[in-house]
């Protein structure tokens, strides 16, 4: 096989890879609700799936504060902290909102403290790419290589594309932990309701079940019947008061 075939045969499965990664990533984060459990399960899957590639990390910031920080490999958990110092690749990529390249550390000048730990641990080139999650949080992808001259242009479109994604499917992570914040407060203003309160205590008496099993019960009764939520509570509670009263 000639050079000239070769290269286009390099290129086709680094895209196959590539979307590979974005499908598996999409299906491990679809239905998380905890940011940092999203962040632990976008560093594993990208470590796993990108060929070249021993570490992977990501640094958030929230309301330009360090915020949270999550490592494929525990050992490597400082480099992407920015408590142990705001030099650093990642904090590069965020700052000037573009990827960062190092393919070879040995020569590497603009982190000089950074770098020092980076070669301690093992690791000898790096790519942090800027990730744009929503209005409060930002951060930064980092791939981690193990050896010199690892990182290829491959690697550099796959962190591009990767970065986007992963700021798309964490802020669909946010929007999840929002509503279901919210649909807690919603229950527990319910749960103190008079009427509705009581349905619930009711259900729990019968059913020997907790109370938000107990609202659960409740809702899905009001969307079998079609009637307000309220108007269930309501009906239940009468008709138990009509069978004590007999």
């Amino acid at each position: 096989m000639n050079l000239d075939m070769r290269e286009p045969m390099v290129e086709s499965v680094g895209v196959l890879e590539t979307a590979a990664l974005l499908r598996e990533l999409t299906a491990g984060l679809i239905a998380v609700t905890d940011f940092d459990h999203g962040l632990q399960a976008l560093v594993r899957i990208t470590r796993d799936a990108v060929a070249g590639v021993h570490g992977c990390g990501f640094t958030a910031l929230r309301a330009g504060e360090p915020a949270s920080v999550a490592a494929s490999d525990p050992r490597l958990a400082g480099l992407d902290d920015l408590r142990h110092g705001p030099d650093s690749p990642a904090m590069s990529a965020i700052r000037r909102r573009e990827m960062i390249l190092s393919a070879d550390l040995a020569g590497e000048v603009r982190w000089p403290a950074w770098t020092a730990r980076a070669r301690d641990l093992g690791v000898h080139g790096v790519i942090s790419a800027p990730v744009d999650i929503d209005d409060q949080v930002i951060g930064a992808i980092n791939l981690y290589a193990g050896a010199s001259d690892l990182l290829t242009p491959r690697h550099q479109l796959t962190a591009m594309l990767l970065a986007e994604h992963a700021g798309l499917l964490l802020a669909a992570v946010r929007d999840r932990a929002r509503q279901a914040t919210q649909a807690g407060e919603r229950d527990a203003a319910l749960l103190h309701d008079g009427v509705v309160g009581q349905a619930v205590g009711v259900i729990m008496t019968q059913r020997g079940c907790p109370p938000a099993e107990a609202l659960e019960v409740l809702r899905s009764a009001a969307s079998s019947l079609d009637i307000p939520l309220r108007e269930v509570a309501e009906r239940l509670v009468r008709t138990v008061s009509r069978q004590r009263d007999s």
